[in-house]
């Protein structure tokens, strides 16, 4: 029985490179600890936390077309539907997704369903 590390995706849009070439096929590896770890210690992040993501996907992109490497400056080119993308599928096959709890509102009985927040 072998464990499934990597999953191969599609931009929607696609990394277009200097040469003007589109590159949308890619593949992104399960992310390790270290992968959520190292970045917060990079001063990048440290001035605007948003750049987690940048970085985070740098890490775990392992293919993207026919790029040799995908570093943090491929990922800044991205457009913001394949970030989207990126963040979604890495949400996805890393199983980050946040747990729900069924509620009912107290006003009107409607039951619905709302992320837990651990504070």
């Amino acid at each position: 029985m072998s464990f499934q590390t990597e999953y191969k995706f599609i931009l929607p849009k696609g990394y277009i490179d200097s040469d003007g070439v589109v590159h949308n096929e890619g593949v992104m590896r399960l992310a390790t600890a270290a992968d959520e770890i190292i970045p917060l210690k990079d001063p990048r992040v440290q001035q605007n936390p948003g750049y987690l993501t940048i970085i985070l996907l740098s890490r775990v992109i392992v293919s993207l077309g026919s790029l040799p490497i995908v570093d943090t400056r491929v990922v800044e080119k991205l457009f913001t539907a394949d970030l989207a993308f990126l963040q979604s599928f890495y949400q996805e096959i890393n199983g980050a997704s946040v747990p729900e709890i069924s509620c009912v509102c107290p006003q009107c009985g409607r039951q619905f369903r709302a992320p837990v927040v651990f504070e």
